[in-house]
């Protein structure tokens, strides 16, 4: 009876880490839509963002359009390829939701809103690819 019991929790703790990697997965897969359409609009000079005067990190919104939009589409990329369970997609998506944060932070004066939303959520993309163990991933 012992050994049903450690295999249902092995078995728990698979489908709790399939289910945070694909969690992580679809959050960094609209973190970087998010990204792609904040580029989109910064390298159109849409007047949706803000124009603040007088900020630290003053930059182009060109600059940062192309910024955004070349995050987001890595993170849409590398948001495919955790879908597969990969270890250089995991790497990737950590790196890159925290490369998000930080660009959210910069321009958080231009679209405050939806930076906080990017930041969130990339924050979460971090915290499900390193809670996730590789010991109990297989693959799936």
């Amino acid at each position: 009876m012992a050994t049903s019991h450690s295999r249902q929790d092995q078995t728990t703790k698979y489908a709790w880490a399939a289910g945070l990697t694909a969690f992580a997965a679809v959050m960094l897969t609209i973190a970087g839509l998010i990204a792609i359409f904040r580029g989109i609009m910064g390298i159109a000079e849409d007047d949706v963002f803000l124009a603040t005067r007088n900020y630290v990190f003053e930059f182009d919104l060109t600059g940062w359009g192309w910024v955004h939009l070349i995050l987001g589409a890595i993170a849409v990329i590398i948001g495919i390829g955790l879908f597969q369970a990969s270890t250089w997609a995991r790497v990737g998506g950590v790196a890159i939701a925290g490369l998000i944060i930080i660009a959210n932070f910069l321009s958080l004066p231009y679209y405050p809103v939806w930076s906080v939303v990017a930041i969130a959520i990339s924050g979460f993309v971090i915290w499900a690819l390193c809670v996730t163990r590789r010991d109990d991933m297989r693959s799936w």
